[in-house]
């Protein structure tokens, strides 16, 4: 089990989700929870990208177009860094 801890950027993200379109909130926090249990969760399809904020990070899938950045915390493994939260495409999209 993780410990998760969240950016600035991604409660900014989560609240703008939110009001677009309150459905997301259920999908998030799911994969939030897969996340703080396993973060190799088959459904989450976790894998190396390369965000455009952040360097090379970890992304994973909430829903069709919706993914999480994240990375495990350097000093305190068992804590995962929730860093973004955004497109996989289109001209907002959080990653290459």
């Amino acid at each position: 089990m993780y410990t998760v801890s969240f950016s600035e950027r991604f409660k900014q993200n989560y609240l703008h989700y939110m009001k677009k379109d309150g459905a997301l909130e259920k999908k998030i926090d799911k994969c939030l929870m897969f996340l703080a249990q396993d973060p190799s969760y088959p459904s989450l399809q976790s894998h190396k990208v390369e965000s455009q904020l952040y360097g090379e990070k970890w992304a994973s899938r909430v829903s069709g177009d919706l993914r999480i950045i994240w990375d495990y915390d350097q000093e305190n493994i068992p804590v995962l860094n929730i860093l973004d939260l955004g497109s996989h495409s289109g001209k907002k999209k959080i990653y290459k």
